[in-house]
């Protein structure tokens, strides 16, 4: 039996279910179940993720405790969940499932329409999301909208959407209510949601999250089965373009109140990386882009984050604090 942590909301669930479904067919012998976590960024969702020690300690380091404990074989992350600017002792990423859509969407309220949105650029719309890097690009693309702060889980956001309701803030006020949300596309494809979407960002508008879209598997470093269980639902191009940008996140030593974003893909032999770095409001912004050989992908990775150091990531990322 293996014991798979995982955040208890919608969207955790369906990616620990895809992780089991991939792991029984392609071993039919093994059995997995489920252990759901509520940690405290799930349980506290009007908090900035800072308060919580960042996006590691608000979701990610009570289900590793537990792995280190024994209590668990295995860990499922969203890996832009995980912070890349620490280190995780004894635990590996053990295997990555095929990468999902990358994108960002835009959420519209059900009384909006699309085109009086672009029609009007924005302008006395306000835009929920609680990501430093969503909030930065669309002040760009925006200057005209209003970017709230916006939490909770992917159903319940849209649900509070839908309802005109008011969002609480980290001072204990409100705002709101908002008139759009920018989320991930491939988390309302896994929850059912995709028919919400308006619109689709391309990366040239908003470069993703660094491991947007990626499922990843954790365990013990020195547990040799279960990695080798684990091993078996691997999808290499994905661990690749993983590994070249969280070296562009070790790099920086970037935290998650910066806006950070990068993306690699793969074509044959090379793995081509794009990645940036903005200020909060989203006036400055440093980006660069390099392609090298598929096998090196921590080599690429580093090349992007120095180039992005030579151009001034440092300041912006000091200035997020």
């Amino acid at each position: 039996m293996m014991r798979i942590g995982t955040r208890s909301s919608a969207m955790a669930l369906a990616q620990t279910t895809e992780i089991v479904d991939q792991l029984t067919s392609a071993a039919p012998h093994l059995s997995a179940e489920i252990v759901k976590f509520r940690p405290r960024g799930d349980v506290d969702q009007t908090s900035k993720l800072d308060r919580h020690g960042g996006k590691g300690g608000a979701f990610v380091s009570e289900i590793r405790e537990a792995m280190r404990k024994g209590e668990l074989e295995a860990a499922m992350h969203s890996l832009k969940d995980a912070p890349g600017d620490e280190e995780a002792p004894g635990l590996v990423f053990a295997a990555y499932l095929k990468r999902e859509s990358i994108e960002d969407v835009l959420v519209l309220r059900a009384d909006h329409a699309v085109d009086d949105f672009e029609n009007k650029q924005g302008a006395g719309f306000r835009i929920g999301t609680n990501a430093v890097r969503r909030a930065a690009y669309l002040k760009r693309l925006y200057p005209l909208a209003e970017i709230i702060h916006y939490r909770g889980a992917a159903d319940t956001r849209i649900r509070k959407l839908d309802e005109c309701a008011m969002q609480k803030l980290p001072d204990g006020g409100e705002v709101g209510p908002a008139d759009a949300l920018v989320m991930a596309k491939s988390g309302l494809e896994r929850v059912g949601l995709a028919h919400r979407m308006s619109m689709v960002f391309s990366s040239a508008q908003i470069l993703p999250a660094i491991g947007q879209g990626i499922v990843t598997v954790e365990c013990a470093e020195d547990d040799w089965e279960t990695r080798a269980r684990l091993a078996l639902i691997d999808d290499k191009e994905t661990r690749l373009c993983a590994m070249a940008e969280r070296e562009v996140l070790w790099i920086l030593n970037g935290h998650c109140n910066a806006p950070i974003a990068g993306h690699a893909s793969v074509d044959g032999d090379v793995l081509r990386l794009n990645a940036s770095v903005l200020s909060l409001d989203g006036e400055k912004i440093v980006e660069t882009g390099a392609a090298g050989n598929a096998a090196r992908p921590r080599e690429l990775g580093r090349a992007v984050g120095l180039a992005l150091l030579e151009l001034g990531a440092s300041d912006l990322i000091d200035s997020a604090e």
